[in-house]
């Protein structure tokens, strides 16, 4: 125990320098990208295009064509910094920018800034310098231009010399390996981080170059550009909700619409940083649920007996966008996503009155809000009624190989109880099932028998599609709730198995299964579980063997090489239990299904099971030859 006591050598005392490089992620987060290092000093660049200098900012990432480690500049048209040595340690302003840790220019209130700067702690700019081998930063001001240098967070040289560039400030570094698992940036994160900002910044352009691909970011209607690139093609209201206010420092851009999406979509900037929680969402969203119930019992579209909405039926498609400007706001982390104190009253007011005109006088759009959120409460109620049976269900016992599910659930359970030891197979037709029961393994592999097409997930209400016997029976059985409240820690399954037959039918039903996963239990997909089954095409047998062709072009490839019998496999009915249980369920031959990109996989499912008959022959017409069809 001697050796776990300590003295006087193990408390030791660390520079900013030394701890920053020990612990980056206290002021970084995650240490996978260098992304927060650009983020810190586009913000501070952001934060002069507040006050009116410079309407343009530019970003380099390259590969250093010497050392081809990663390397950035920001260049921006902002004040600059001002030469002047009348600090107490010697250091030149800029250089104590960039070295010296809680130095800055915004913390008061009655300063430039007025304290609603985003870089607010004095230590966003030290971090590209403390966590990269080099350094570089150059004021222009005045007609003069100081650089000033440093090496692994040292300084080592300053440059003044006379100047002709325009004003404002360029920061160079290269990130250091030592710190990093990659040095570069994550490109779709700082892609959004630029397309937000200038959203925010109506007039502002960010041009960013990497390695000689230059994309420029530029928001004409400001806030409105945004919602339309997030709304895309589903919004339905005529007329957003849009609202501006200012009031000393306290300013508040607002948007508000609705999409034909399932989920609410809040993009929350606070002192033009994005953040993800706080009392600012908080009161936000209550303020939206009482002004909507108030608004909607007042039209009675909310009887008297009913509860008003909750919070997540009126949320289901909203999609709200704001900006605060604030002082005082306190963080809890130098990453400053999450707000632990902001004073929401200057905007709840004015949002809230502004809201009720709003709504006054867009009564059309304002119902089919109504409609939208009262059939999600029906649906709400209608899962919570699916999970309560889902916990009720009772194991069923078998009295044989061919035991027939009974007519209620139309499911045959396996033995074991534990999730990680248990499989679902989804079978198409009677004849498939009683192949599937002999040729299972009853410990691991439980069947859902599937009698025909399950009503399309795309075309169908949600309260009918709940309702139906299809629906309801795999909701229960899989145990992890529907919509909104799936749960994938629930899934009472390790795989879930779509097993059809071959034909359109087959791939028919197949595809209504995936849309409703997709659309309904998107994280069954997302953490793995769901699988096709592959069963061969064709069977070749001779007195020897067997041989096995899992597609057209493999039959046709060996056809005229082996003799024997030939049966085509339509499906798993056609294959006797001896066949299916080897090339099926000994080999596990499962298709695990992936998304490799959800958004583009959404709005295929759309095309080829939404309602709309027109985008789907227009597909069929676009994608004739790849499909093989022929209209010549």
């Amino acid at each position: 125990m001697a050796d776990k006591l300590y003295n006087e050598q193990s408390i030791e005392s660390l520079s900013p320098l030394e701890f920053t490089r020990l612990r980056p992620g206290v002021y970084v987060g995650s240490t996978q990208y260098t992304t927060q290092l650009l983020i810190e000093i586009v913000a501070n660049s952001i934060d002069e295009v507040k006050l009116g200098h410079g309407d343009k900012i530019e970003v380099l990432w390259e590969q250093d064509p010497i050392s081809q480690k990663d390397h950035f500049k920001v260049r921006d048209y902002g004040q600059g910094f001002i030469y002047s040595f009348n600090r107490e340690d010697g250091k030149s302003i800029l250089e104590a920018a960039f070295s010296v840790l809680n130095t800055s220019g915004k913390y008061r209130e009655d300063g430039v800034y007025e304290g609603t700067a985003l870089g607010l702690n004095g230590i966003g700019s030290k971090l590209p310098n403390f966590l990269s081998h080099y350094c570089n930063v150059t004021s222009y001001r005045d007609g003069h231009a100081e650089r000033v240098k440093f090496q692994e967070g040292e300084f080592i040289d300053r440059v003044y010399v006379e100047s002709k560039e325009p004003t404002g400030t360029l920061v160079e570094w290269w990130p250091s390996e030592e710190f990093f698992e990659n040095t570069g940036v994550d490109e779709a994160a700082v892609s959004k981080f630029f397309r937000d900002l200038t959203s925010l910044c109506p007039g502002l352009t960010i041009e960013f170059n990497h390695n000689g691909e230059i994309t420029n970011y530029h928001a004409k209607n400001g806030l409105n550009d945004l919602v339309d690139d997030l709304a895309k093609d589903k919004e339905f209201l005529k007329n957003r909700f849009s609202m501006n206010h200012e009031e000393g420092k306290n300013k508040v851009d607002f948007i508000l619409t609705y999409t034909t999406n399932y989920s609410l979509s809040i993009v929350p900037y606070v002192n033009m940083g994005l953040t993800e929680s706080g009392p600012h969402i908080v009161q936000i969203k209550s303020l939206l649920t009482r002004e909507f119930n108030k608004f909607f019992r007042e039209k009675g579209w909310i009887k008297d007996k009913d509860e008003n909405l909750s919070g997540e039926d009126l949320q289901e498609g909203m999609l709200v966008v704001f900006s605060l400007t604030a002082p005082n706001i306190s963080y809890d982390a130098q990453t400053k996503s999450r707000i632990v104190k902001i004073d929401m009253t200057p905007f709840t007011t004015v949002i809230a009155e502004s809201l009720r005109i709003w709504l006054a006088a867009n009564e059309k759009d304002v119902k089919q809000i109504a409609d939208k959120a009262l059939n999600a409460r029906k649906a709400r109620e209608a899962a919570k009624k699916a999970r309560d049976s889902a916990r009720n269900i009772k194991s069923k016992k078998e009295s044989g190989l061919r035991a027939k599910a009974s007519s209620g659930s139309k499911f045959i359970d396996c033995g074991n109880r534990s999730p990680k030891e248990r499989n679902l197979m989804i079978v198409e037709g009677v004849s498939a099932a009683s192949a599937v029961v002999e040729a299972r393994n009853p410990k691991t592999d439980a069947i859902y028998l599937l009698r025909g097409k399950i009503s399309s997930p795309l075309k169908t209400d949600l309260n009918k599609l709940l309702a139906s016997t299809e629906v309801a029976d795999l909701t229960k059985q899989i145990g992890a709730g529907f919509g909104k409240d799936f749960d994938a820690s629930k899934i009472q399954y390790d795989k879930i198995i779509i097993a059809s037959d071959a034909d359109s039918d087959g791939e028919h039903i197949e595809l209504e299964l995936m849309t409703l996963f997709f659309t309904y239990m998107r994280p069954l997909i997302e953490t793995g579980h769901l699988y096709r089954a592959v069963t061969p095409l064709y069977i070749i047998r001779d007195n020897k063997k067997e041989t096995y062709c899992w597609t057209e072009e493999e039959y046709q490839a060996i056809r005229k090489t082996i003799k024997g019998d030939v049966v085509r496999c339509k499906g798993l009915g056609e294959l006797n239990s001896h066949d299916l249980k080897a090339v099926c369920f000994d080999n596990q031959r499962y298709k695990r299904i992936t998304i490799s990109d959800a958004e583009k996989a959404e709005q295929l499912l759309n095309i080829l099971m939404g309602s709309s008959a027109d985008a789907r022959k227009q597909y069929i017409y676009d994608n004739a030859e790849r499909l093989g069809f022929n209209f010549d």
